[in-house]
């Protein structure tokens, strides 16, 4: 952060009161600026400005880890009107850097709804600005694709050329470990004694993934994401879960050293990659990945299933993509996006290893998929038995 400035634009955001209009803006690194209303907390966030079709599951969606790092905008028009409750939550805390809407409602009515959502961004210290013209906003990301961005939320307006010097200096997200702000310190056992025994790699994961492990009988073992390879394996798993998470998956290449480590010891382990997990698993089977022009972010994505000839409607939210050509040597790509042809799934030729670049476990979104977590537990199983545990 441009340090002079960014000073200057926090005093003047905590000069604030609660009940003082607040102005709002966000900034991109090409000049535009788009103004509103302040909301949340007042602060000054750099990051990169992305968008979300999805039109639920706004909590799902800003306490999602690969979400760190950016600054997200909502393509539908009303947020906020069922309030936030701590069901919800795929993580401890907010990973937005920053929140853009159009119009924030000022009234909620749910029965799970615990506070309002101004009151849960205010808890978390995030920035937001609502009266933005949200489609314009996309429109733009959409043609010329993520942008550098900042957010700023104050009492007092700054100059749109300050702004746009922040954006400007904002770091570019391939540049980051954001796996390493997100993961866990210490690994965690859930529901102790199930079966089949599942060790989890912790890039980012969503709380909803454990759940649906440990909803089909699996006990769970949490490990951070620079878990050394050996402390997985003394857990003796009979299957691997390698999770979704923010960033550039090149940033995390020690996630792909240890799976690598992993299959050079215990080749019939079974692995699932899903998301930022499922370019990993092609980074250590030396494949390639790409940022795409302005990611898959939403809950109405189709992917084509060739093995089974089905169509399904999927949640999604990455920046990066796995290179099909790249990993032709060793996998068969079983599953595209059918906007775009991206690798959206791949398998192993030999090894029971698989992996989806959507989210299973939806949170928000379709539960099309939810197959993965039958298919990855019927394979641990096998490999439990086949081992005699």
């Amino acid at each position: 952060m441009a340090s002079s400035i960014a000073k200057s634009a926090e005093n003047d955001a905590k000069s604030g009161t609660e009940n003082t209009k607040l102005y709002g803006a966000i900034a991109l690194e090409d000049g535009s600026v788009y103004h509103g209303v302040g909301h949340g907390s007042s602060g000054i966030k750099q990051g990169e400005a992305v968008f979300n079709t999805s039109m639920q599951g706004y909590q799902e969606a800003l306490t999602d880890p690969s979400y760190k790092g950016q600054i997200l905008t909502l393509t539908y028009p009303l947020i906020g009107n069922y309030g936030a409750n701590s069901d919800d939550m795929e993580a401890g805390r907010i990973m937005v850097e920053g929140f853009v809407v159009k119009e924030l409602c000022s009234y909620h009515a749910h029965w799970k709804a615990e506070k309002s959502l101004n009151d849960f961004l205010k808890e978390h210290s995030i920035p937001c600005v609502a009266g933005v013209d949200t489609r314009a906003l996309t429109l733009k990301l959409r043609i010329h694709g993520t942008m550098k961005a900042c957010i700023y939320v104050g009492r007092k307006k700054i100059d749109d050329d300050k702004l746009i010097e922040l954006a400007k200096s904002a770091p570019d997200i391939s540049e980051l470990d954001l796996v390493s702000e997100v993961t866990r310190e210490k690994p965690e056992v859930l529901n102790a004694n199930g079966m089949p025994r599942v060790a989890l790699i912790d890039c980012g994961a969503k709380r909803s993934i454990a759940k649906n492990l440990i909803k089909r009988g699996a006990e769970i073992k949490i490990f951070p994401a620079k878990a050394k390879y050996n402390e997985i394996l003394d857990y003796e798993p009979h299957a691997i879960v390698i999770s979704s998470g923010p960033g550039d998956p090149k940033k995390a290449s020690y996630v792909a050293e240890t799976i690598r480590k992993i299959i050079e010891k215990e080749s019939k382990l079974p692995i699932l990659g899903i998301c930022l997990g499922h370019q990993l698993l092609a980074l250590a089977f030396g494949g390639d990945t790409y940022k795409l022009k302005f990611g898959h972010r939403g809950s109405n994505q189709p992917v084509k299933d060739f093995e089974k000839n089905k169509v399904y409607i999927t949640s999604q939210n990455h920046g990066f993509a796995v290179s099909s050509e790249s990993v032709e040597g060793e996998f068969i790509v079983t599953q595209i996006n059918l906007n775009d042809n991206t690798c959206e799934g791949m398998k192993h030729k030999e090894l029971n290893i698989f992996s989806l670049q959507y989210h299973p476990e939806a949170s928000p979104g379709p539960r099309d998929a939810e197959r993965a977590f039958d298919e990855i537990l019927k394979l641990a199983k096998r490999y439990a038995e086949e081992k005699g545990y």
